[in-house]
């Protein structure tokens, strides 16, 4: 049986579509994908990201088990507590197990992980046995609910909530939080949208979950996420990276902190051999021509030889599919799809889609 998260009857009741996600019970939409995935780009929707992986951790060292483990260095949070890192977790050979968020929140505190519900099983073990080994606190926090509010309203939605006591949260730049009557805000999201991602204990996320609601946030599932997260041109694990491909070959080479050089991070060395032979393979974005989408999988024909879909679908913003693509890093046009069977053309973008509610393609 799938996980639950806190607010599986709220979805329920709402009538969801309810799908395995990663061994979660998650919605898939609430009747329309597509209505909730307009919701965001306009005004703004709801996710329950409660099947995210929250990882505390605190004690003398955990910043230098976080500059070992890490592709970035959380080295730049230095004094800047409320700030967060975006950063992939690396294999030895350089590919990518995970990416995550790290947010500093304070000397004594640490720092929290929200990782992703994919990787849980791998990550969790992994991050609590190094603090462990190290004499570290760390502690996976279960108890805990998630909810992403993503949109342009999302600001005016937390005001009708909160009141005044928004005031810290609204005035958050983009990765960066506060704490709020015993939530976790982050100004952070993965729709390509402003918004924000609300950690708080589980036993009041339904109660948050509806005045939300009431104050005119969309409830959105899982399709519409993927349709946004696609449009933003954001990876996606085990589609853009996964354990076999590395940071660079998956268009996040802005993720690695190569200074100072003697950081000894898991995978450097790997990372650095595929940087002295140049890349092999990149990461674009393909508008393809016609109705068709183009699914993960399909193979894409360059001018340099073939290529992948990574993720691909019906772009609602766009009125066009869109992909994403790994292809031959000497690929530079010719680009088409195979689908069934038959070659459709495609132009090269780069990546977003869409930004801020802005067709950038």
């Amino acid at each position: 049986m799938p996980h639950q998260t806190p607010l599986y009857t709220v979805h329920v009741d709402a009538g969801a579509r309810m799908v395995d996600f990663a061994g979660w019970a998650m919605p898939l939409h609430y009747g329309s994908q597509i209505a909730e995935h307009e919701a965001v780009r306009s005004h703004a929707g709801l996710f329950d990201v409660s099947h995210m992986a929250v990882t505390d951790l605190a004690g003398e060292g955990a910043r230098a088990m976080l500059r070992e483990l890490l592709a970035n260095d959380v080295a730049k949070l230095d004094g800047r507590p409320g700030r967060a890192l975006y950063s992939c977790l690396l294999n030895e050979q350089g590919g990518v197990i995970d990416d995550l968020i790290v947010y500093a929140r304070g000397e004594e505190r640490g720092y929290r992980i929200i990782s992703n519900a994919a990787t849980r099983e791998r990550v969790l073990p992994y991050l609590l046995d190094e603090a462990q080994r190290r004499g570290l606190d760390a502690a996976a926090r279960d108890e805990l609910a998630m909810i992403a509010v993503q949109g342009p309203q999302a600001p005016a939605l937390l005001e009708a909530v909160y009141g005044a006591a928004a005031e810290p949260a609204l005035a958050l730049r983009p990765f960066q939080s506060t704490e709020l009557e015993a939530a976790f805000i982050g100004r952070t999201g993965y729709t390509g949208e402003d918004g924000f991602e609300i950690v708080l204990p589980a036993e009041r996320s339904a109660e948050l979950w509806h005045r939300l609601h009431e104050a005119g946030g969309t409830p959105c599932g899982l399709g519409a996420r993927d349709s946004l997260r696609l449009e933003a041109g954001l990876n996606l694990n085990g589609h853009e990276m996964d354990e076999q491909t590395s940071p660079l070959a998956a268009g996040l080479d802005w993720t690695v902190a190569w200074e100072p050089a003697e950081r000894d991070f898991v995978g450097r060395q790997a990372l650095e051999a595929q940087r002295r032979q140049g890349p092999q393979q990149r990461l674009i974005g393909l508008v393809v021509e016609g109705r068709a989408p183009a699914r993960e999988g399909y193979t894409v024909r360059t001018d340099a030889g073939e290529g992948v879909i990574t993720s691909g679908g019906y772009a609602p913003s766009v009125g066009a599919p869109v992909a994403l693509a790994r292809v031959p890093a000497a690929a530079s046009g010719g680009y088409r799809v195979v689908i069934r069977n038959r070659e459709v053309p495609a132009r090269a973008v780069q990546p977003p889609f869409v930004r801020h509610g802005k067709v950038r393609v």
